[in-house]
């Protein structure tokens, strides 16, 4: 696989926005909001529908004007695209055009002659896991494996930086893990991924850094492990004592706690230590927000 980056990479974060704003008349889909994806992350933008990602991703990548504020990607203005500065991005969106009767292969390869150092097609259709499919036609592909021809066109051209919009959508357990594999692979290739996606697991294995976006605005940032300083919070530990009855504690200590049960009662029936999860951080921080 050739590498994700090359000279004409700026030097900065790989993506900087500052103060931005989408209106929509009187509606604020896009309200302040700013945020930077240090180069070579794997960079979740997080949300429920209507929360404004989608829009603030598609100011990154060139297709919609901001309102307001300072957007910078791979060191260019997104609302001033030149054809060299998109061929060092990849995009795979949510849904794609119909690409009539060329077979997997055929689209693959067309792909590549847009760009002036693609990947060679045959290795990316291996790496997306449509080997077998190479000589079906893009039409009668199933909508998983349509999927994975999405994302073969959207690294086809070894790019600096891939937008990744609900990548894993109808993939099947087997199929996700494949995929994380296949991103993991990219971004150790020195490839900055910005990826939105409601699948709090992918973000846990595939994600470096993250931002919660509700009602058009930032409301945490962080990693995986500290978001909503859910590596802080008290762990609930449960137990059953001697006369079988639950009993529950919160915590900040748990392994203490556990120790000091264990002397006391001997062996615990059953003990459990539940922390925040990523998705109890996720949904505290979204909770009574509005949708936008």
């Amino acid at each position: 696989m050739s590498s994700g980056t090359s000279s004409g990479t700026s030097r900065g974060p790989a993506v900087s926005v500052t103060g931005l704003h989408k209106h929509y008349g009187a509606k604020r889909a896009v309200d302040g909001v700013s945020f930077e994806v240090p180069a070579g992350q794997v960079f979740a933008l997080l949300g429920p529908n209507g929360a404004g990602k989608s829009t603030t991703v598609e100011v990154l990548e060139g297709y919609r004007a901001r309102t307001s504020g300072e957007v910078s990607v791979l060191g260019a203005d997104p609302g001033r695209p030149t054809p060299a500065w998109r061929a060092r991005i990849g995009i795979v969106a949510q849904s794609t055009k119909d690409l009539s009767d060329l077979t997997v292969t055929e689209v693959v390869r067309q792909f590549a002659t847009f760009y002036p150092r693609p990947r060679r097609p045959e290795a990316v259709i291996e790496q997306v896991g449509l080997a077998d499919d190479a000589r079906t036609r893009a039409s009668a592909l199933s909508g998983g494996r349509r999927r994975r021809l999405d994302v073969a066109l959207g690294i086809i051209g070894s790019p600096e930086l891939l937008f990744l919009d609900e990548p894993t959508t109808g993939f099947d357990p087997e199929a996700r893990r494949e995929f994380w594999a296949l991103v993991q692979l990219l971004a150790a290739d020195g490839t900055t991924i910005l990826l939105t996606t409601h699948y709090l697991d992918e973000v846990e294995v595939l994600a470096d850094a993250l931002a919660v976006i509700d009602g058009g605005r930032i409301v945490a940032t962080g990693t995986p492990v500290t978001l909503g300083d859910r590596d802080r919070a008290p762990a609930t530990v449960r137990w059953r004592d001697d006369g079988g009855a639950w009993r529950t504690e919160l915590t900040p200590e748990p392994a203490g706690l556990v120790a000091r049960l264990h002397a006391q009662l001997g062996e615990l029936d059953g003990l459990s230590v539940h922390r925040p999860t990523l998705e109890d951080a996720y949904l505290a921080l979204i909770a009574g927000g509005t949708d936008r």
